[in-house]
């Protein structure tokens, strides 16, 4: 299993550096940060704007090749990402909103894949009565409405609540409340944050695992092996939680390559929305503001994800699969 992962694991590694190489070349030959330069007050000369870039090792007069072979030495030696326009440094920036990033997302990840599945057993045993009725009848719904329109509409209502109950029961902004005395008291605040932002991530993120576990295993209750099973003297629910869940999980499993950096992505409209200072809304100002290095961060950080997912659902289903072999 461990070799497996490892070769698995190499082959993602490669895909991350080829995939953030191409990002880079990308970003200097459609980015210009001078143009950001240029509008500052007093506005600088086109000499003192070369310099300045100069001096942040984003000259655009540099050939791209020689650019990108200077960044990856940085990023190699000494796991320096650069610097921005403004001098400020990337590292520092990426890992403040990663950090943020990753503590709103990693419970929201988790709740939807596990509700998910489960509720698609649950309705898959139930086929037609009024519980799966409602359950994939929402779960088509999240399909049609837009996921910003999801979380506004949930953090309307916590507003609500909060108006109807004259204090503040739940946070709908933020990820702290400044001047908190630290220990327990900062550890509450921080929990009470999350509620509703992960709430809303989860509420719209588990439709989609809902009707795929649902699909599949309503696809294997009635199979050769399963009535074998029951013939042997299993009731139904014990022949499809024996035996039918577990094949009908496995194309689940693959997909949770795409879950995780799926999940990710869409954060740059929950953090917009619960104001969380993530990586999301960071790359998308990256852009804006024609952050060269930021910008390929952020790339390399979605490569990194979605290898992740796609080790994730590698070892998901070899563990659910007995044809796949590990060795």
């Amino acid at each position: 299993m461990i070799k497996y992962l490892l070769k698995r694991a190499a082959t993602y590694v490669v895909m991350i550096f080829l995939t953030t190489s191409a990002g880079y070349f990308l970003a200097v030959s459609t980015m210009s940060p001078s143009l950001i330069e240029q509008e500052k007050i007093p506005r600088p000369t086109p000499e003192q704007v070369a310099r300045s870039l100069a001096s942040k090792n984003l000259d655009p007069a540099m050939n791209p090749w020689d650019r990108y072979v200077q960044w990856l030495t940085g990023v190699v030696t000494r796991w320096d990402w650069g610097l921005g326009p403004d001098g400020g440094s990337v590292n520092s920036a990426f890992g403040d909103r990663v950090w943020v990033s990753t503590r709103l997302f990693l419970a929201a990840i988790i709740l939807t894949l596990v509700i998910g599945v489960a509720l698609g057993v649950f309705t898959a045993a139930r086929q037609y009565k009024a519980s799966d009725r409602v359950i994939t009848s929402y779960s088509y719904l999240t399909y049609i409405v837009p996921a910003p329109i999801a979380y506004f509409l949930v953090q309307l209502a916590a507003i609500n609540i909060n108006d109807a109950s004259g204090q503040t029961i739940f946070y709908v902004t933020g990820i702290s409340t400044p001047g908190m005395d630290p220990g327990w008291p900062t550890f509450v605040d921080l929990v009470a944050h999350y509620v509703v932002p992960t709430f809303a991530i989860t509420l719209v993120g588990w439709g989609a695992y809902q009707i795929a576990q649902r699909q599949y295993l309503l696809d294997n209750v009635n199979a050769d092996f399963v009535r074998t099973a029951r013939a042997k003297g299993l009731t139904r629910n014990q022949a499809i939680r024996k035996h039918a869940l577990r094949v009908s999980f496995i194309p689940v499993a693959q997909t949770i390559a795409f879950a995780v950096p799926a999940i990710f992505v869409g954060g740059f409209f929950a953090e917009s929305i619960f104001a969380w200072p993530g990586i999301g809304f960071w790359s998308i100002d990256a852009i804006g503001k024609q952050d060269v290095n930021a910008a390929t961060a952020t790339l390399a950080y979605g490569s990194v994800i979605f290898a992740v997912g796609a080790v994730l659902a590698d070892l998901a289903t070899a563990l659910v699969d007995p044809r796949v072999k590990v060795s």
